[in-house]
């Protein structure tokens, strides 16, 4: 071509050379205006079973948005075609940089949707220039295409947990493989009915493969799992085990303590305000923090052996082999129902059914604190967008932070 356009070859516009540009003041922002023009006489494609052809239909011009150049924001002005195909009749020509009936290039949004894994919809809007409703309709159509249906082939165990998609106590369930760190599936609500969906697109026979799956003690979630994967084990958590125990046992005898000591304002302020101190790991403390403890359980008997048998409950997810589990259970079991605190004999006595879940840890070391990191990620994705209105759409933000190790 005698004197081809410097855009031509720099464009990428396959089927297309530049006919002409011009740049435009459109309120405060600048806009290069370039008018493509379909190059003569090329073998075209069939947008519908890809079959080449010559044969033109007919051609409707379109305007089609392609990335910024330096300051300026890009509008491509297409003759798109229709071929007459003789298969298919009239179809819109297929084009590598162009999807059918897009407003936008490929390429501006593969940018869009890169983008929008470190920043809101919002933001990248207004980066690029577009309706957030464009933006969210780019990612999503990126996400589907390059996440497809989630992979449930060999699944041998899994894990479960809820977490907080709205206020107002509306959660969600995360169901993780584990072993490779991914998620395979999010719904809304925590109950039975609502993680059915999960086990019916698993099927029947990939039930029956499945080993072991962890979780914390929802009834609903065991109920469930017993009833497609009656072989499969179910683990129960260290982490929410214990924190259940803190809320129960631990804040009850706090409370129950500070409240014996409304005439020693001193002392009642100590307790009220030692919840932390108690709850926290003993590892975690501070110096001048494990002297303060250490002060106080010596000074309240009921604190003292709710929090050393705290520490004896979570050495039970320590042992492998399950008779040496059992063992340490049955002393456990024993010393808190001697220790006249009914709130620690209450405890006990409702964590007993539990126990072969418990004891289920010694074959299948895991723990739902991969799932908690998870939970933490979720969060930062629901904050970095400021909530989402779309459930879909916010799930499969979730499977892609996740996809798992190859």
């Amino acid at each position: 071509m005698a004197h081809e356009h410097p855009m031509s070859r720099l464009g990428g516009w396959e089927g297309y050379v530049v006919e002409r540009d011009s740049v435009e003041q459109r309120g405060t922002q600048s806009w290069c205006v370039i008018q493509l023009s379909p190059i003569q006489g090329r073998w075209r494609c069939c947008g519908g079973c890809g079959e080449r052809t010559q044969a033109v239909h007919d051609v409707q011009e379109r305007r089609v948005r392609d990335l910024p150049v330096f300051e300026h924001i890009v509008e491509l002005v297409v003759p798109r075609i229709r071929v007459a195909c003789p298969r298919c009749g009239p179809k819109l020509e297929r084009l590598t940089w162009l999807e059918p009936y897009a407003r936008v290039t490929r390429r501006l949004a593969d940018s869009v949707a890169r983008l929008c894994q470190v920043a809101s919809i919002l933001h990248v809007a207004r980066f690029f220039h577009l309706h957030w409703s464009t933006v969210k309709e780019l990612d999503r159509l990126y996400l589907e295409r390059t996440l497809g249906p989630v992979d449930l082939e060999g699944l041998q165990v899994i894990g479960l947990d809820e977490f907080a998609i709205q206020k107002g106590h509306r959660y969600a369930t995360v169901i993780v493989e584990p072993t490779r760190k991914r998620v395979l599936w999010v719904g809304r609500g925590r109950g039975r009915e609502d993680v059915r969906p999960f086990f019916e697109l698993l099927g029947p026979a990939r039930c029956q493969q499945l080993r072991a799956a962890v979780m914390d003690m929802n009834a609903g979630y065991e109920l469930e799992v017993k009833r497609h994967c009656p072989q499969a084990d179910i683990v129960f958590d260290l982490f929410h085990v214990v924190a259940k125990y803190g809320r129960e046992v631990i804040d009850r005898v706090r409370v129950d303590r500070a409240n014996e000591l409304r005439a020693d304002k001193p002392a009642r302020r100590v307790v009220k305000g030692a919840r932390w101190l108690l709850l926290k790991n003993r590892n975690s403390l501070a110096p001048e923090q494990d002297i303060q403890l250490k002060e106080l359980l010596a000074a309240n008997r009921a604190l003292f052996v709710v929090h050393v048998l705290r520490d004896a409950l979570k050495d039970l997810w320590s042992y492998r082999h399950p008779g040496d589990a059992e063992r340490a259970w049955r002393s456990w079991y024993a010393k808190a129902r001697r220790s006249r605190i009914e709130p620690l004999k209450r405890f006990a006595a409702n964590l007993k059914p539990y126990l072969p879940g418990i004891l289920a840890h010694c074959r299948y070391p895991l723990g739902t604190n991969l799932i908690e990191g998870i939970n933490n990620k979720i969060k930062v994705i629901k904050r970095m967008a400021y909530g989402f209105r779309d459930d879909a759409y916010f799930f499969l933000k979730i499977r892609a932070a996740f996809p798992g190790k190859p």
